[in-house]
């Protein structure tokens, strides 16, 4: 399944833009509706390996995107199966502004769960009593001017607060300063970015005299964000790019590609991408002693190109 990521902004700050850009989508921000589409993460080293193994398909990884109009607690309430937050932005005051909203956000959470959770353990249950007496101290930790994010101990799991979701911001701008990885914000002319991403890629890219998309930076900050790895699997008919969460297993992997592999799964056979270039081919790889079978404990690495023999 992909991740989840969910655009918040104020009104006019462009976010319907950025969704469009990301996802080459048409949506209009006066549809009073919920955008879903799909955002891929640009990743050279697919495009080399698919060369080696001459594959048909090149099918790259990808990031799902919601943007759901307006903000206030119920719409934003949407976001909390986000695995990250787009934040889209005019300006420093914009940003805390839609800071203020999504705590409000998650203080009408916390006390509707709080009712909730306090009626329901009147029988007497002592983890609903226990989840009860956390959100009564939350609650109170919130109305003295805190956060969630600081209030010193995890919050119920089931609570899925906004406000310690990661977080990157997107200032739009028409004239956007040159792009600095170590900023905690990017500035993008995201009118131009919507008009570019209706542009085949050819044209877009001539567009830009060279230059790479500032969507790409996007991509892939929200890639970091969420500890992000990919692996491949390459062959003669497609070339896929697949994304796990740093530290997952092959079985994770198996599984992100089908569940039915994962539940046969017997070994995979793993060869790092660049020893895949330099072979230029599986049977050098083979001849060099440079491929391995792994069980299905192996923690993957990013780059890894993956083959998983299963058996149902």
């Amino acid at each position: 399944m992909a991740l989840d990521v969910g655009i918040v902004g104020l009104p006019g700050s462009g976010k319907t833009a950025l969704f469009n850009a990301l996802t080459r989508a048409a949506a209009s921000e006066h549809e009073m509706k919920e955008h879903v589409g799909m955002a891929a993460i640009a990743d050279d080293r697919l495009d080399r390996l698919a060369v080696v193994e001459s594959s048909a398909k090149i099918t790259p990884a990808t990031i799902r995107v919601v943007d759901v109009p307006g903000t206030g607690p119920a719409l934003l309430g949407n976001m909390r199966r986000s695995d990250a937050l787009l934040a889209v932005v005019r300006d420093d005051d914009d940003l805390e502004n839609l800071k203020l909203e999504l705590l409000v956000a998650d203080r009408d959470h916390i006390e509707k769960r709080l009712e909730r959770v306090r009626s329901q353990a009147k029988s007497g249950d002592q983890k609903l009593r226990q989840e009860a007496a956390d959100l009564g101290q939350l609650l109170q930790h919130v109305d003295g001017g805190g956060t969630v994010a600081d209030w010193g101990r995890p919050p119920p799991p089931e609570l899925e607060p906004l406000t310690t979701k990661p977080l990157v911001v997107v200032v739009n701008e028409t004239e956007p300063a040159t792009s600095d990885s170590s900023s905690p914000v990017l500035g993008i002319d995201l009118e131009l970015e919507e008009e570019l991403a209706q542009l085949d890629d050819e044209e877009a890219a001539a567009f830009r005299e060279g230059a790479n998309s500032a969507l790409e930076e996007v991509v892939l900050r929200l890639k970091d964000s969420l500890d992000l790895i990919a692996f491949f699997t390459v062959g003669d008919t497609e070339a896929r790019a697949w994304t796990l969460r740093r530290g997952q297993t092959a079985l994770d992997a198996a599984e992100t590609i089908h569940t039915d592999i994962a539940r046969g799964f017997i070994r995979c056979e793993v060869i790092d991408w660049q020893d895949l270039l330099d072979c230029g081919s599986r049977a050098e790889v083979s001849k060099r002693g440079l491929q391995r079978l792994e069980g299905k404990e192996y923690v993957v690495r990013d780059g890894d190109v993956i083959n998983i023999r299963f058996n149902l």
